[in-house]
């Protein structure tokens, strides 16, 4: 019984030696810095360039989703831009975390920040401390034209100062940034230009790289990696108080929400915007692409590798 006492008396010692260093390691290395290059990329004044970013902006890349702390839907619906000041919250097992100020407020916003540091946040998933980012904006393959398109635009926005809280890890966020999660980068060589068409080529170039549906039509895991099939749905959203909801699966598998959608009910449902008020799609921004950008989306949809979804759709 003493041997046994002594054991456990040890063992605890052990735990608690185990526990105290893993705490103190985890603290020393929440503010690694990765190295990561500048791109060639400078932000222009011509018209068509900065007209361009905007049409970006505000569809596909559907920036003022989250960096924006006004009811962007209603906004929207007026036809008025939301300002991107950031301040949204958002809420995960990781954490809490709050969209930046993009607009060109050189105090709160990234007024002060160079061309190449913020393409190389977008393309390689650090900030301009070079610290890492989870990976929310996942814009790694984004072409050079569209980049400087966007950023042309983003230079002409309003300065809107507005002090953003800073993004609180929870206890396992602080060990899994620590130890995992590690910027993510280009996935090949990063294009210089991608020519629009309806193509599915087209296609799976904004739903990969510029629309995000991955983010949500493809199960992931808890530090955010993918662990389902492409696009076959089944991230749960659950709320207190709300429905759960659960993107569905998008490709062309018999059980997918759109297996027998006509490219016309692909199109006209896009239009429609939201219509389940607490749903994460940005229905809004997606709506305003182009008819030969839907068709292009519809197409690539069609295309991919038809899979089951892995859980209950809702």
């Amino acid at each position: 019984m003493k041997r046994f006492k002594k054991i456990a008396k040890w063992t605890g010692f052990i735990l608690l030696f185990i526990i105290v260093a893993l705490t103190a390691l985890t603290a020393t290395r929440q503010d690694l810095r990765f190295e990561a290059p500048y791109p060639n990329i400078k932000a222009s004044t011509d018209s068509t360039t900065i007209a361009q970013g905007k049409h970006l902006v505000y569809s596909m890349a559907h920036c003022a989703d989250c960096h924006s702390n006004q009811n962007t839907d209603s906004l929207s619906q007026l036809g008025i831009e939301p300002t991107l000041s950031g301040g949204r919250k958002f809420e995960f097992e990781l954490g809490t975390f709050y969209s930046r100020n993009i607009t060109a407020d050189e105090e709160t916003g990234i007024g002060k920040l160079t061309d190449a540091e913020i393409a190389r946040t977008l393309y390689y998933g650090v900030n301009s401390k070079g610290q890492t980012m989870i990976d929310f904006m996942p814009f790694h393959n984004v072409s050079e034209e569209h980049m400087t398109a966007i950023i042309s635009y983003l230079r002409t926005l309003k300065p809107v100062k507005n002090i953003v809280p800073e993004n609180e890890y929870s206890a396992l966020g602080k060990v899994l940034k620590a130890f995992l999660i590690k910027p993510v980068g280009p996935k090949g060589t990063i294009p210089k230009k991608v020519t629009p068409d309806t193509t599915a080529a087209y296609g799976n170039y904004i739903v990969n790289n510029v629309a995000n549906c991955a983010g949500c039509h493809t199960l992931r895991g808890p530090t955010g990696d993918y662990i389902g099939e492409p696009l076959a749905g089944g991230n749960a959203f659950v709320e207190p108080g709300l429905d759960t909801l659960t993107p569905p699966n998008l490709t062309p598998h018999p059980e997918s929400r759109i297996y027998d959608w006509s490219k016309k009910n692909f199109i006209d449902r896009v239009r429609m915007g939201k219509l389940i008020k607490h749903s994460h799609m940005p229905w809004n921004s997606y709506k305003k692409m182009t008819d030969d950008e839907l068709t292009a989306i519809y197409n690539y949809l069609q295309s991919v590798k038809p899979a089951k979804t892995s859980v209950e759709e809702k």
